[in-house]
């Protein structure tokens, strides 16, 4: 097993190993995972936190948000394919982890009959979004209650003034107002979720439609254009992708959960004043873009880079494949016979690139996207707020 042959690499290499590999290893439900990206985004957030109330708020958000990730939608997901798939054969079962574009395509009676089914399912992971959505004005209450702060002036530590007993009641009733929205609109997903159960053996065009658009909007809208149609079926379907059996987050139900997450974010923002408004205009697009695609096309073009330059070679494929830690083992056998080496001195070789090859976006990620952005945001927060000041006295 390559685990054996990451026991016999030098200490720092062993370590970066071990820790690509059971981060490799890690999908889905992961706790390792939550760890790994919650610690990500909440160190620098911790490192540069304004106040004690500041401090409790990212925490609350970057535990809460990875929860979200990592163990709803597997939990959501296989809930709801319990509930919808209860009255379908084993065969329509089967087809319900199935990509939509593929059922469609078909376009048989059976195809036809578990594509509702299978948008029934999809529609359940809205609760992600929207929970998210609630989240930032969860967060304003908490503040209000355990804090007695409203004002983002005074929780950001810009100034220390008397809080408005108005602006905080005014904070507390939008976020209610906002959380019995989402719920509302989840209640209505549910409602159609069960119209399309109970209606998927019918002939009804009309749910077929509804469910295709749900699925794969890309290949409903877009049938004659390939590069939009697989863009929105990637980015723009809410429906789950099956890993291992297992229903997990696809990035369209990703994209969604920053698109309307963010309009949590901006909405309660905007809620505690102009400086958190701008602040959250300043850094939300940048983490959100990284989140849906910058951490991929940064990986891609890394791996570029890298076999352009003629590096890494044995690990990057033609089509930017790079072997899993379990595939080394055998790799590095062969190149030691090959090259008349040793299966261990290849292994080492083969670790150092595989090591690279994850950590250095990894490390971007952390750096660029964790201290960088939040030292940033918060510095240009100071400096908007210390010019209006000045500019208010002159």
């Amino acid at each position: 097993m390559s685990i054996n042959l990451i026991n016999t690499l030098s200490q720092p290499l062993k370590t970066a190993a071990k820790f690509v590999n059971h981060n490799e290893q890690a999908s889905g439900l992961s706790t390792s995972r939550f760890i790994q990206d919650t610690s990500t985004c909440l160190l620098p957030k911790a490192v540069f936190a304004r106040s004690k109330a500041d401090l409790a708020e990212n925490t609350f958000l970057e535990l809460s948000e990875s929860g979200l990730v990592y163990f709803a939608p597997i939990l959501v997901g296989n809930a709801a394919k319990h509930l919808y798939t209860r009255n379908l054969s084993k065969e329509s079962q089967k087809l319900v982890t199935e990509s939509a574009s593929k059922l469609i395509g078909q376009n048989n009676a059976l195809s036809k009959k578990v594509l509702p089914v299978k948008a029934a399912i999809a529609l359940s992971a809205l609760l992600i979004p929207l929970t998210e959505f609630t989240l930032n004005y969860i967060k304003n209450i908490m503040t209000l209650k355990v804090f007695k702060k409203g004002d983002f002036n005074n929780i950001a530590n810009l100034e220390n003034k008397q809080e408005d007993k108005q602006t905080q009641e005014k904070i507390k009733k939008n976020a209610g107002k906002n959380i019995k929205a989402a719920a509302g609109i989840f209640g209505l997903s549910a409602i159609l979720a069960a119209v399309l159960s109970a209606r998927g053996a019918s002939k009804s065009k009309a749910i077929q439609h509804i469910s295709e658009a749900i699925l794969a909007p890309g290949t409903k809208f877009f049938k004659n254009n390939e590069k939009a149609k697989n863009f929105f079926n990637k980015y723009c379907s809410i429906d789950y992708v099956s890993e291992n059996g297992k229903l997990v987050l696809s990035k369209g139900q990703l994209t969604s959960c920053v698109v309307i997450g963010g309009a949590g974010y901006f909405g309660a923002a905007k809620d505690r004043g102009k400086q958190n408004f701008l602040e959250t205009l300043f850094r939300y697009p940048i983490v959100g873009f990284y989140v849906i695609t910058g951490s991929e096309l940064f990986e891609k073009g890394f791996k570029k880079l890298l076999k352009k330059a003629g590096k890494c070679k044995e690990t990057i494929g033609n089509k930017l494949e790079v072997p899993s830690f379990k595939e080394l083992e055998a790799l590095a056998e062969n190149l030691a016979k090959k090259n008349a080496t040793t299966t261990q001195k290849e292994f080492s070789r083969l670790a150092k690139q595989k090591v690279l090859i994850s950590g250095i976006p990894y490390i971007f990620s952390i750096g660029v996207m964790g201290f960088f952005v939040s030292g940033i945001s918060n510095l240009f927060t100071k400096y908007r707020f210390t010019k209006e000041k000045n500019n208010s006295k002159n």
